[in-house]
């Protein structure tokens, strides 16, 4: 019978989302040609409006703590775990300030859906060598710019009932090259509102989205990402091992 109430509620909450999609499209494609970073500025607003009002609709409340690790004027690579669709639809809206994510090309070509994915991330097609290239000089001019990164640096949604997966270098080596330092960002309950299994199911409830104090990158090199890469899986798993 839960199981039957959280497929309708997706449902109620599918239909939701189109309905808001359908309005904010329109100031998104009125605003796509503008140049950068004013152009980031009015997506983070659209969508921070968006997700506000939708989150609202459907039941979800976001606690938030851990701003005060970000300083003013400064842009940071932000590491957030990954467990549900959820995440980013929370990520990318409520970090204090324009910023942009990594997303799979594919998602680009999503009728509607995809605009917003082209405007407001850094796309990348993972089969192609100078696809991969390219997207890390675009992360290195998302940060020149000022705007956060906010990576998932599992790769993909942990499926698993361990606190994380492996994480892949790439956020680290990131980080490293642009020298900004690394918030560690972790999510609680987005999987418990909208799971992995079963794929069409909803609930109502509460997301804790924690940062986690600044680690500074000014003492490692490119040769050492792997060591900031342990140091920050290590400092993640630990605080939600603590706090689950």
């Amino acid at each position: 019978m839960k199981n039957i109430l959280k497929a309708i509620f997706a449902f109620y909450g599918l239909v939701l989302f189109i309905i808001t999609l359908l309005i904010v499209i329109l100031p998104i494609f009125l605003i796509r040609n503008m140049k950068e970073p004013k152009r980031g500025v009015w997506i983070y607003r659209i969508y921070r409006a968006w997700m506000h009002v939708y989150l609202f609709l459907i039941g979800v409340r976001v606690e938030i703590k851990g701003l005060e690790h970000f300083k003013k004027g400064t842009s940071y690579v932000i590491t957030a775990n990954h467990r549900s669709f959820l995440d980013i639809m929370i990520t990318v809206p409520f970090l204090p300030g324009p910023n942009k994510t990594l997303a799979k090309i594919e998602m680009a070509k999503i009728p509607l859906f995809g605009l917003i994915y082209r405007v407001g991330s850094v796309l990348v097609d993972r089969s192609d060598e100078n696809s991969r290239r390219e997207s890390l000089i675009k992360m290195q001019e998302v940060l020149e710019r000022g705007q956060h990164l906010c990576l998932y640096p599992e790769g993909t949604r942990n499926r698993t009932e361990e606190n994380l997966r492996a994480f892949y270098t790439g956020a680290f080596a990131t980080a490293i090259h642009a020298q900004k330092d690394i918030i560690p960002c972790v999510l609680f309950g987005t999987n418990k509102i909208m799971p992995v299994k079963p794929l069409f199911s909803l609930r109502p409830g509460k997301i804790k989205m924690h940062f986690l104090p600044a680690i500074s990158v000014k003492d490692y090199s490119d040769k050492d990402k792997g060591i900031l890469k342990d140091k920050v899986y290590n400092i993640m798993w630990d605080y939600i091992e603590k706090n689950k």
